[in-house]
């Protein structure tokens, strides 16, 4: 069978439509503020390998779909599938989740009788047990602590939901309500999915839809090889720290990465990273492929066509239990601050292998919060335990690193997520919060000839007393100028900020907290680039007259009044 070059451009946008469309609905059907406001999920359609064709707007995501398709494969092979059936884990090491909190659902297609694809969806849970309200525990030490473990099974069969596992999932969550709506979207959207495509399959035929599928990734991965001749040949290293893994705060965390390029492939060494924590920051291999998958992309042409045939240019190497190649059962919930320092030491290490391509250090994650409230969440009085909205869970941005010819970007998510801040309307609507105050952090951006971007700062006021668990990183390690840039400024928790009694928090940390506290909350800054000596004067007055630098920043880094 042969399929025109037409007719796979057609089923690619369609594709890739759907996904949007899936995405779409899952938003508009959130009942938990990181889906509905931080929209912390993605939705796709893979073939029948589990293969993706186009990438998810939730990169990080992208690799993940691959390693938990192929073990419901290996589990219950094809003959073990049919039509309607839904799949769920959570599983960091059954299934390569990135942490407890990440429920993924996947659907086999079939049509025909035949297996074409998959749908599926991965989302942030509100709470799913553990420790700690949110359970993102940035002090767990297992990943007992971190919730409730699904491997992937099933949780409708042939069309027909499995109401045991929904009554299983419930009674292991504080905020049932919002976890079974979330699930219940996450559900509807695989569905959406596998209707549409067999839709696809009826219009084109199955066999063309999935010889088409099987061309989308082999001409990305012709796309892929070309766009890597673009490096040079060689062999870099760089190494990069995070402060600490959540419970040791004694010891930093090195990142090491030797990386060898020929030909236009790719082998990253990491046996020089240290071993597995004893707190969360430990990664699987799809949270590693994310990060290398992401920087080849972005160092060379950001309009690459993903698919999983960038796996056949690269090749991987661990020490056995690295914080990079962790094994059960050692804790991941801090996973995003190290694949966020991964990023960061990837383009540094390869910057002379591409020059002028490579940013300084980003910002990092920006850290979250979990604020779980004594009197359930809601500050009116007005909801019961159906509605109540639960913890308030925010994730927050920071800012890139400055590049060749360009400051970096302030206020935003960077690199690997592509998430909102929850509005500070949401927040002071559904919780008993006050947001004194929302702003660009002035002098958080590294001095450069190109000046790093600025992170933001939120100050709050906790109208009831709250159980607040924070967890961040580049407090103690701010993120690295390049070619001669400074750090950016670092990330900071301070309770009763701007007055005599201001307390700096760790990076990680739970606290009981009474009505009345006022904190505030700041991700790092992006890093600078080049010699700040050399930074335009129009700019520098620009920075000044703007409020992102203040006459004491450009005297201390800039030399000038």
């Amino acid at each position: 069978m042969s399929v025109d070059p037409i007719t796979i451009e057609l089923l690619r946008n369609r594709i890739a439509s759907l996904m949007e469309e899936m995405d779409y609905h899952f938003y508009r059907s959130g009942y938990s503020t990181i889906v509905r406001e931080s929209r912390d999920f993605s939705c796709v359609i893979t073939d029948a390998q589990g293969r993706l064709v186009t990438a998810p707007w939730m990169f990080f995501h992208a690799p993940v779909y691959y390693h938990l398709i192929q073990k419901i494969l290996s589990l219950y092979g094809i003959d073990g599938l049919s039509d309607g059936d839904i799949f769920v884990s959570n599983h960091p090491y059954e299934a390569n989740m990135p942490h407890a909190s990440d429920m993924g659902f996947i659907a086999p297609i079939f049509h025909g009788g035949t297996l074409v694809a998959f749908a599926g969806t991965i989302a942030h849970k509100a709470d799913v047990g553990g420790t700690v309200p949110g359970s993102t525990y940035g002090q767990a030490t297992e990943i007992f602590h971190e919730g409730m473990m699904l491997p992937p099974v099933r949780i409708q069969r042939a069309g027909v939901p499995d109401d045991d596992m929904m009554r299983l999932i419930a009674a292991n969550t504080r905020a049932p309500y919002l976890v079974l709506g979330d699930i219940s979207g996450q559900i509807g959207v695989v569905g959406i999915g596998a209707r549409h495509v067999q839709e696809l399959c009826g219009r084109f035929g199955a066999g063309i839809v999935a010889e088409s599928m099987d061309l989308m990734i082999a001409t990305s991965g012709v796309e892929f090889r070309a766009a890597l001749q673009g490096f040079t040949d060689g062999t870099v290293e760089a190494e990069g720290f995070l402060d600490h893994d959540g419970v040791d705060e004694s010891k930093k965390i090195r990142i090491h990465m030797r990386i060898t390029v020929r030909d236009g492939k790719f082998h990253f060494d990491f046996t020089g990273c240290d071993p597995q924590t004893k707190g969360p920051a430990n990664l699987r291999i799809a949270m590693v492929e994310a990060g290398v998958y992401y920087s080849l992309i972005g160092l060379t042409n950001p309009d690459l066509r993903y698919s999983d045939a960038i796996r056949d240019l690269v090749t991987f190497e661990f020490a056995d239990r690295s914080v990079l190649s962790a094994q059960a059962p050692a804790p991941c919930s801090s996973y995003m601050k190290t694949c966020q320092k991964l990023v960061d030491v990837i383009l540094e290490a390869l910057d002379p292998l591409i020059p002028g391509r490579t940013i300084a250090h980003s910002g990092g994650s920006g850290g979250s919060i979990v604020v779980a409230w004594q009197g359930g969440g809601q500050g009116n009085g007005q909801g019961d335990s159906r509605t109540t909205r639960g913890n308030q869970y925010e994730i927050f941005g920071s800012a890139y690193g400055a590049g060749e010819n360009a400051d970096g970007a302030s206020g935003v998510t960077v690199h690997l997520a592509n998430l909102f801040a929850a509005p500070v309307e949401i927040i002071e609507s559904e919780y008993p919060c006050r947001i004194q105050r929302f702003e660009l952090n002035a002098d958080s951006g590294g001095a450069g000839e190109f000046r790093g971007g600025l992170s933001f700062r939120r100050v709050y006021e906790l109208l009831e007393p709250a159980q607040v668990v924070y967890r961040s990183d580049r407090a103690i390690v701010p993120p690295s100028g390049l070619r001669g840039g400074r750090p950016g400024g670092p990330s900071r928790f301070i309770v009763a900020p701007d007055t005599a009694e201001a307390k700096t928090m760790p990076s990680s940390f739970r606290r009981e907290l009474p009505a009345g506290t006022v904190f505030s909350v700041q991700g790092a800054g992006g890093g600078g680039y080049g010699d700040p000596a050399r930074r335009d004067k129009a700019a520098l007055e620009n920075d000044l007259a703007e409020g992102y630098v203040t006459q004491e920043g450009a005297a201390r880094e800039y030399g000038k009044p």
